[in-house]
């Protein structure tokens, strides 16, 4: 029961990600890219892509958990998403003018989204050895 909470959990938050990165992915295209210097804006294209990708593969996890009992895939699922929040979303405060020190939360963000993608291989590998 637990499993199938997490997995719906997952897939909602990864429809949220997925709207959001639509969103900012539109006000950019429409609104921001003649306003941006060109390192901004690929910077924001850079935390868009991130933030979409990861998204689609949280959305995965999501609905891996439905059928795997994997502990790991969970911590995957928790893992990506964090990653996401605190890759893209640094990116994001620091292009809305954030300090500069707020930037330290990128590489984690980048950490945690390889940390998710390595426990959801292990899961996986774990799986199939089963």
């Amino acid at each position: 029961m637990l499993l199938q909470a997490s997995a719906r959990r997952f897939c909602m938050l990864a429809a949220l990600l997925l709207a959001l990165a639509t969103v900012i992915g539109a006000l950019a295209a429409h609104a921001l890219k003649p306003r941006l210097p060109a390192d901004q804006y690929a910077l924001l294209q850079t935390a868009l892509q991130y933030q979409s990708v990861h998204a689609l593969g949280l959305m995965a996890i999501g609905l891996l958990c439905e059928s795997s009992p994997a502990r790991a895939l969970q911590v995957a699922g928790w893992l990506l998403f964090g990653g996401v929040l605190l890759f893209s979303g640094s990116l994001y405060l620091l292009l809305a003018g954030a300090p500069r020190p707020i930037g330290v939360l990128t590489p984690i963000g980048g950490l945690a989204l390889l940390a998710g993608w390595c426990a959801a291989a292990l899961a996986l590998g774990a799986k199939r050895a089963a």
